[in-house]
């Protein structure tokens, strides 16, 4: 209660693990583990982190730190990195498939128009701005993933391995 009240003379709001993670872009669990380990200053009120928006700030500008992608979007973008590795070894079959894919989704949902067309200009522009979308961490490019017309281009098996592969990387660099 001291800190609390000290803070609030001070005109230095506290936040939530939750508030945290939405500047920090991670997860909420993501924000808890940087606190239990010491690398991201917080206060306990009762069972309760809070985080002052000046430690964020100070653990956004520690080398190696930025603000990064939440774990199913890097997820996602570890598989579209081998939906890319498949489109240029065989473009011509992976094009087909995803435009496939676009057509029965057009049919499907109909609304869905704005996700669509975009998905459809990135593959109308060349291999070369699909292979960006595919693969960049970029806040636009992360939203159209989330729609992806690319489902099948990666049999079960190789979308496992990749799966895999990234828990195995996640376990060993998410709390850093």
């Amino acid at each position: 209660m001291v800190f609390m009240a000290y803070c609030a003379r001070m005109g230095t709001p506290l936040l939530s693990t939750g508030d945290a993670a939405t500047l920090l872009g991670s997860s909420r669990q993501h924000v808890v583990d940087l606190c239990d380990s010491g690398r991201l200053q917080c206060v306990r009120i009762g069972t309760h982190r809070r985080i002052e928006r000046d430690a964020i700030e100070a653990f956004l500008r520690m080398p190696g730190v930025r603000p990064g992608l939440r774990r199913e979007q890097l997820a996602s973008l570890w598989l579209h990195r081998a939906v890319a590795g498949r489109l240029v070894q065989d473009p011509a079959n992976v094009l087909d498939q995803a435009r496939a894919n676009l057509d029965r989704l057009s049919r499907v949902h109909p609304s869905a128009g704005g996700w669509l067309d975009a998905w459809r200009r990135a593959m109308a522009a060349g291999p070369e701005d699909l292979l960006q979308v595919l693969t960049s961490p970029a806040e636009s490019a992360v939203e159209l993933r989330q729609n992806s017309p690319f489902a099948g281009v990666l049999d079960a098996a190789e979308r496992r391995r990749v799966l895999n592969a990234f828990r195995h990387y996640w376990a060993g660099h998410a709390g850093r």
